[in-house]
């Protein structure tokens, strides 16, 4: 596959995961957010199933366990970041999810710091480590920045959802990083991560009760489904390109559609600070991802979505 393939693929898959945020968004006004995650789970059930069987991969996996824990993590965060979305302006939540990579460059951080207390590191991998932990100080600074406005305004909850969001899907990523080790295939993990948004969900809706469906807000249910399935698919085939450190800068692209579709769908304000704050999140991630596989060349970068 060429760049321009991996171009195309991530730029789609960036998209589609911003719409898929729109339309949590819009379903929020009647769905919670447990509600809005089994949704989305049914829909990428059905979907990643036909994608997984038109691969010819098979759903019965060695490793359940690790497919449990890692769809654990994975819907913990997603349904965090559909708390958010529904509280906080589209490319807030956006963005703080975005913080994955962040959080992977932190894990990778600390680390490393545990293996040089035992003496084993190079001079230069102390100098990269060094430069990724400034890095990743900045990143947070514009965390901050990004959610002044939101604590401002009492929205303290919200902006913690959203963060805890990134984190979790950072841990949720070295689960889908260890699945691929022992060999899982792409298709097979999504799936069952999708089957696991669907049981989780189900747990849940037993003792909440489920929203009425005769609502306008219902239309947007299954469309959530769908982009996030099409962004799964499309962000997959973007890795699978080869260029993987241009495919995992395009993703940021994502925090720009978002703050389009807030300020034209719902007339999302930002404040300039706001905006300094989404720049140093793109900028740390993306020198994040340039040091750490400098540092180690055989480690994809982190896929920011988990979704």
């Amino acid at each position: 596959m060429t760049p321009f393939a991996s171009v195309f693929w991530m730029l789609l898959a960036s998209l589609s995961f911003s719409l898929m945020g729109v339309c949590v968004k819009l379903a929020s006004t009647s769905f919670f957010s447990s509600e809005l995650v089994f949704y989305r789970g049914v829909v990428g059930v059905i979907l990643m199933g036909a994608w997984m069987r038109s691969q010819g991969v098979s759903i019965q996996s060695s490793v359940p366990i690790m497919h449990i824990r890692r769809s654990l993590a994975g819907v913990i965060s997603l349904s965090a970041w559909f708390y958010a979305l529904g509280k906080l302006p589209l490319a807030t939540a956006m963005t703080l999810n975005y913080t994955s990579s962040l959080w992977v460059a932190a894990f990778v951080l600390l680390g490393a710091a545990l293996w040089r207390s035992k003496g084993r590191q190079s001079q230069h991998a102390q100098t990269l480590q060094a430069s990724l932990g400034l890095t990743i100080a900045a990143g947070f600074v514009g965390v901050l920045l990004v959610l002044r406005p939101a604590i401002d305004q009492g929205q303290i909850l919200a902006a913690l959802m959203g963060l805890a969001s990134g984190l979790i899907a950072a841990l949720a990523y070295l689960q889908v990083s260890q699945l691929t080790k022992h060999g899982e295939p792409e298709s097979r993990i999504v799936f069952y991560f999708a089957l696991g948004t669907v049981l989780t969900g189900a747990i849940t809706l037993s003792w909440t009760g489920m929203s009425s469906l005769l609502t306008t807000a219902s239309w947007w249910l299954f469309p959530i489904g769908v982009f996030a399935s099409i962004g799964q698919i499309s962000m997959t085939k973007a890795y699978g390109s080869g260029a993987t450190l241009l495919a995992a800068n395009l993703q940021y692209m994502g925090i720009v559609y978002s703050a389009l579709l807030g300020l034209v769908v719902f007339g999302d304000h930002i404040t300039p600070l706001g905006w300094l704050g989404m720049a140093l999140i793109i900028a740390s991630g993306v020198a994040a991802t340039a040091l750490r596989r400098r540092a180690n060349r055989s480690t994809p970068p982190a896929p920011a979505q988990e979704f």
